[in-house]
């Protein structure tokens, strides 16, 4: 039996075609292949080991936090750490309580704890450090905190949820009366693992991080701790913080050269008109404070510069006028919503206050 050509040829044809697709689709030399995800599995990499990505998160996630050194910083991680426990700013509450804007339960000094872990790709080119966003849970065992403790705590954060109204816990939380769900020792390690996870990021978010003051560092740390990825949101202020010193020596066309004295003073004022700087005041003049170059010379008088700025005095009252009142932000009612629902911004993750 004579089998014509064309069908010898087909099978021959339709072989050379897969090859040739199959090689369009690995990576040349020195790329790097897209993560694969296999039904919710973690993403599996096609990269050869001997090729690490970069820009990649590592996949240890929260493990890679208990690497740090304290000379990795210019500053002093508990100097940071008790600012970041004072209650003008972060707050201390050693049992779980709802975030007053997302009602998502926070502990010690803002750690949350219903967070899922998630991708934040490097946008920047030009910066290779990645950024990690691990989970609470895995936060919370990387603090020395075992799983079971975690799901006890939410537990009764739902129970205490379904039966308290936001009025009752937030007088509860003011008069210190709810039952303590963390000793001392274990809320500091949630903070110092959560602190670590802030510094990790600032780098992430700032190409010269290393070429910092310490209390620039500082600044920049306490800015990720508070707002997490919503810091992505402040464009012209990273612009300005990555503007580095070769793009800062070019002319402008009116001939102009900005100082290093200048730049840092961009940087701030790209701070100070945001609408966080002036919601959050007495919060943001420390860390705005912090980014001036010479705060380390005169740290009270950097803090009233910027202070004058974003909250100059009032005018004076006419005689017989009335003053005006304050309306003061508290918790309001809100829908019963609990740790097993989407939040409304995963990575929102301090509470603001």
């Amino acid at each position: 039996m004579t089998i014509p050509r064309q069908r010898l040829l087909l099978p021959i044809v339709s072989l050379a075609m897969a090859a040739s697709a199959a090689a369009q689709s690995l990576p040349a030399a020195g790329e790097l292949s897209p993560p694969v995800q296999f039904f919710g599995l973690p993403s599996v990499s096609l990269v050869p080991q001997s090729l690490p990505a970069e820009n990649s998160a590592p996949t240890d996630g929260a493990q890679v936090l208990l690497d740090f050194k304290d000379s990795d910083i210019k500053f002093s991680l508990p100097s940071m750490m008790e600012i970041l426990r004072d209650h003008r700013h972060e707050g201390w509450v050693l049992a779980a309580y709802p975030d007053p804007n997302t009602g998502r339960p926070l502990i010690g000094a803002g750690f949350s704890l219903d967070v899922q872990a998630s991708e934040h790709p490097q946008r920047d080119p030009l910066n290779p450090h990645p950024f990690i966003e691990p989970s609470s849970a895995e936060l919370w065992q990387a603090a020395g905190l075992t799983p079971d403790r975690l799901q006890q705590v939410l537990g009764q954060f739902d129970h205490h949820v379904a039966i308290w109204s936001p009025k009752t816990y937030r007088r509860k939380i003011i008069h210190h009366t709810l039952t303590p769900q963390l000793s001392e020792d274990e809320a500091t390690q949630l903070l110092r693992i959560s602190a670590l996870q802030a510094i990790y990021n600032a780098r992430a978010y700032c190409r010269g991080f290393d070429q910092l003051t310490a209390s620039q560092q500082m600044a920049l740390s306490q800015l990720v701790f508070q707002m997490g990825t919503n810091l992505e949101e402040f464009v012209q202020f990273l612009d300005a913080l990555n503007d580095d010193n070769n793009a800062r020596e070019l002319a402008q066309l009116d001939g102009f050269m900005e100082t290093y004295a200048e730049h840092w003073k961009t940087v701030q004022g790209a701070l100070m008109d945001s609408q966080w700087a002036r919601r959050y005041s007495i919060r943001a003049t420390t860390v705005i404070a912090m980014f001036d170059p010479e705060y380390s010379q005169g740290p009270n008088a950097a803090e009233e510069r910027i202070e004058a700025t974003l909250r100059p005095p009032a005018p004076p009252r006419i005689r017989g006028q009335p003053a005006a009142t304050l309306r003061v932000a508290s918790y309001s009612k809100r829908s019963g919503r609990t740790h097993g629902k989407k939040p409304h911004s995963s990575q929102t993750k301090r509470k603001l206050t």
